[in-house]
């Protein structure tokens, strides 16, 4: 695996951490915004610590690593590039994660999020399963794990928000057009 591949990754967990003080509103860091944004500075540390070969993943080498290599940064270029996209549909900066008093504008329905109820979770998996396909080691494997769970636990928390919010009809004929982080392509009936 090249130096340039294990960057290519971290600068997508890199483009992901400046979203709270880039893009996000200003809220508190509550424990629940810590234990959502764990993974991601676990698995930035585990791919660095792979960089400064610290830790050397098993099947860092062998005939599929090229393979695997170009696999992984197609994982963590999309990443990026859904963050972008997701970065654009917005006209407004939107709450940080588990903000208890902050009620829904509205509900965004274009551009990125015209198949994906929650891009911006979806790029975060993008991240976290590129980087376990470039440092298959048990830190990135439990990352994606973990990442996975508390993003679903997060998004479902952030729809029974919105279901019960003053836009609740709109997002439940929303719901059933999209997924929640992978495209929906056929509209459920």
């Amino acid at each position: 695996m090249s130096v340039g591949v294990l960057i290519v990754h971290l600068l997508a967990f890199v483009f992901v951490g400046l979203l709270p003080v880039v893009f996000f509103v200003r809220g508190q860091f509550s424990w629940r915004w810590w234990l959502t944004g764990a993974p991601f500075f676990v698995c930035a540390v585990a791919l660095a610590a792979v960089l400064g070969h610290v830790v050397v993943p098993a099947h860092a080498s062998g005939p599929w690593r090229p393979v695997l290599d170009v696999i992984s940064v197609v994982f963590a270029v999309s990443s990026i590039a859904l963050v972008a996209f997701t970065l654009g549909t917005h006209r407004i900066p939107i709450a940080l994660w588990h903000q208890e008093h902050d009620a829904p504008r509205q509900i965004v329905t274009w551009g990125a999020y015209a198949r994906i109820r929650h891009p911006f979770y979806a790029a975060f998996l993008l991240a976290f399963i590129g980087a376990f396909i470039v440092a298959p080691h048990l830190w990135t494997l439990l990352t994606l794990v973990y990442g996975l769970i508390v993003l679903n636990v997060t998004a479902a928390r952030e729809e029974r928000r919105l279901l019960a919010s003053e836009f609740g009809l709109e997002y439940e004929d929303y719901m059933r057009r999209t997924g929640r982080f992978v495209p929906r392509w056929r509209t459920a009936a």
